[in-house]
């Protein structure tokens, strides 16, 4: 694609944007990433803005990640297991998203906007235990529930938060303050994988994708600030995005049908 100075701009900001919805809620706000490529930067092939979002999630990811734990915020042994057991998983399933159709796959990418928009309405059962900590039973659970999260991230080029956050809380019992900061280390390696799977087809903008995580790592500062201010109104400001999301899937589903 020619970069011209509109879309160059245009870059930084929907990497800013993206990266600050990270901060705050986690793998969830990376969904908004594929489609800022895709109708507001101007990617017009629709694997090449996966790969190249992801490339950019994958990093704004790891630089929220430290952010929040330097916080005190991320469980890292439960993540850890997670994170590992899904690699094995973003591969399979970006691998598989390559030999799509990439008008096919834009609808399929809009229904998982929708169950993302949809999940993230829901309220959590239970406030969650801060103290949570691994153990061998969870790590039985933790493992196969990251290998599926890793497959839908590889597939759908998105981070993958809207399996994530709830997995590693079903799974393990921990608050969603540390569900969504734990998130990262899977959003970010899972991203990496398949940035790295897409580059391999030439399917990467990398100009494009350092743009992109430009604009990230400011909106991530100012995420990890407003994360924090948000805590007494999580639910509300994760409502708020998904209604969000929920329109922007409806505009990716009707363009993908030929809008």
């Amino acid at each position: 694609m020619d970069l011209t100075t509109t879309a160059m701009i245009a870059a930084v900001l929907s990497g800013a944007v993206v990266g600050l919805l990270l901060a705050v809620f986690g793998g969830g706000g990376s969904v908004l990433a594929t489609p800022a490529l895709l109708y507001v930067v101007g990617i017009t092939d629709t694997h090449m803005a996966i790969g190249t979002s992801a490339a950019a999630v994958a990093v704004s990811a790891a630089f929220n990640l430290v952010g929040h734990a330097r916080r005190g915020r991320v469980k890292w042994p439960c993540a850890s297991v997670f994170a590992v057991a899904g690699l094995a998983g973003a591969l399979g399933g970006s691998t598989l998203a390559k030999q799509v159709d990439g008008q096919q796959l834009l609808v399929f990418f809009a229904l998982a906007m929708a169950a993302i928009a949809l999940s993230m309405m829901r309220r959590p059962r239970d406030a969650g235990d801060p103290l949570a900590h691994i153990s061998w039973p969870m790590t039985l659970r933790l493992a196969p529930i990251g290998l599926g999260a890793g497959f839908a991230a590889g597939f759908f080029g998105i981070g993958g938060g809207f399996l994530i956050v709830p997995g590693l809380m079903a799974a393990t019992g921990m608050t969603l303050a540390n569900a969504a900061a734990s998130s990262l280390l899977s959003v970010s390696l899972f991203g990496a994988a398949t940035s790295a799977n897409y580059a391999l087809s030439g399917l990467v903008v990398w100009p494009v994708a350092g743009l992109f995580i430009a604009g990230g790592l400011a909106g991530g500062g100012l995420g990890l600030r407003l994360a924090g201010l948000l805590a007494t109104r999580a639910l509300l400001a994760r409502r708020l995005f998904a209604g969000l999301v929920l329109m922007v899937a409806a505009y990716v589903a009707w363009q993908g049908l030929g809008g």
